[in-house]
């Protein structure tokens, strides 16, 4: 049996997915327009750091936001819920891994300019980004876990299967409703006659 699901499911939480990956994958490309940006204040640079830490955890919350989206099912809400999850931890576990091998300073380079500012790259570029990520994927699996089913049809269900019953007609003879009031009397309503009964007044 396959239990189907309202597409209003995880469709705010596929939405915001969508756009955060989308602001986590081009951000390092755009940012320098306003001098928000790492290593470099140039557009459109583009480095392998860049592709394993912005472009592809990005793409991959693009593509779980799209199926959360265009979930029917409930083991298909989960799965997009997950895929959104893995994207999100990568955002926030990426700058450390690249440590492994990136000598630099910094994951894609060094936040540029004061102290606030760099506080607010690395929460925008990763950190903060990573963690929305996965707040949003984690609800929008547990909607998709814990809402009841609407309907519920077999996978290979075709139109030969489905019946319709007609409803039942009662039809009513003269002698079935005779007996019908015999057994149930009806009440005989007093008779208001203008002296009344005989011998009721002298």
């Amino acid at each position: 049996m396959r239990r189907r699901m309202t597409r209003s499911t995880g469709a705010v939480s596929g939405l915001l997915i969508i756009l955060l990956g989308v602001w986590g994958a081009l951000i390092p490309f755009v940012g320098p327009y306003f001098n928000y940006s790492f290593g470099t204040n140039t557009t459109w640079h583009y480095t392998t750091d860049r592709l394993w830490l912005d472009i592809l955890p990005g793409a991959l919350a693009v593509l779980a936001g799209v199926m959360l989206l265009l979930a029917a099912t409930r083991a298909a809400g989960i799965l997009a819920g997950w895929l959104a999850m893995v994207a999100g931890a990568w955002f926030v576990v990426g700058p450390s891994v690249s440590l492994t091998w990136e000598s630099g300073v910094g994951p894609i380079g060094r936040p540029l300019y004061g102290p606030t500012r760099q506080m607010l790259e690395l929460v925008g570029y990763f950190y903060g980004l990573g963690a929305l990520i996965v707040a949003l994927a984690a609800f929008a699996v547990g909607r998709f876990a814990s809402r009841p089913a609407l309907a519920e049809e077999a996978a290979a269900a075709g139109p030969a299967d489905r019946t319709t019953i007609a409803p039942q007609q009662t039809s009513r003879t003269p002698g079935a409703e005779e007996a019908r009031r015999r057994r149930f009397p009806l009440p005989r309503r007093r008779e208001r006659a203008e002296g009344g009964r005989p011998g009721s007044r002298l």
